[in-house]
């Protein structure tokens, strides 16, 4: 059965991120993601970089990777930074079946900081300019912090509050979301809905809009279904 292969998988991995963890050394962490349980996925750590534990959730690139299904692919060498200021190396190895079903997820994340900072500083003697800003990515035990991270950031990209989007606009903020594994939790929906300031129904109607193409609006110039556009 594909769950028990699964199960077997994780349960096998588990006892390696401590050998892992213990060859890179203080600054790494290591984690067993289940991408079956988004909320919850953290099944196995070592190490404490992110400051999650054994029941925590995935972070946006592991939810980004959720939505991709069995297209997602590994990720290496990537850089973020923690919401606490930490910069973070990180590889991201997808874990498959014997079908090709991707389930889940093995992580490696390395504290630089001190690397960064010492670089900083040769290149400010060396005359060199500084690196390219860093994106910043939430690590949590809570995936409702992760949900709500990703709402928040999309709005400060746009600079606009909900009501002073554009129809286009309200589509591609969900469209968005979609791509990025925000409805693949649960509950997701209504958390949206609530950092939005709008019903979970419409907030529901703007998702499978985005997913099934949009509606034209009515003569009184809202959506067919009746959301304001």
């Amino acid at each position: 059965m594909p769950a028990e292969e699964q199960d077997a998988i994780l349960a096998a991995l588990t006892p390696v991120v401590d050998g892992i963890a213990a060859t890179l050394g203080s600054f790494s962490e290591v984690v067993v993601h289940d991408f079956r349980r988004p909320e919850s996925s953290v099944v196995a750590i070592a190490g404490s970089v992110t400051g999650r534990t054994v029941g925590g959730s995935m972070s946006e690139i592991g939810m980004g990777l959720l939505a991709r299904g069995d297209e997602a692919a590994d990720e290496l060498n990537y850089i973020t930074r923690t919401r606490s200021g930490k910069l973070v190396k990180s590889s991201t190895m997808v874990l498959r079946d014997s079908a090709g079903t991707v389930f889940g997820a093995l992580c490696i994340n390395l504290d630089i900081t001190a690397v960064n900072q010492a670089h900083a500083l040769v290149g400010e003697l060396a005359g060199v300019a500084g690196s390219a800003a860093v994106p910043t990515t939430t690590f949590a035990d809570d995936i409702d912090s992760v949900v709500d991270a990703i709402v928040d950031a999309h709005q400060l990209r746009q600079n606009k509050a909900w009501p002073e989007l554009s129809r286009a606009e309200r589509l591609e903020l969900f469209r968005s979301l979609d791509n990025r594994g925000v409805f693949a939790v649960r509950g997701a929906a209504q958390q949206v809905a609530d950092r939005l300031g709008i019903s979970r129904a419409s907030a529901y109607s703007y998702l499978a809009r985005t997913r099934s193409g949009p509606l034209a609006p009515g003569p009184d110039g809202t959506d067919q279904d009746g959301a304001h556009a």
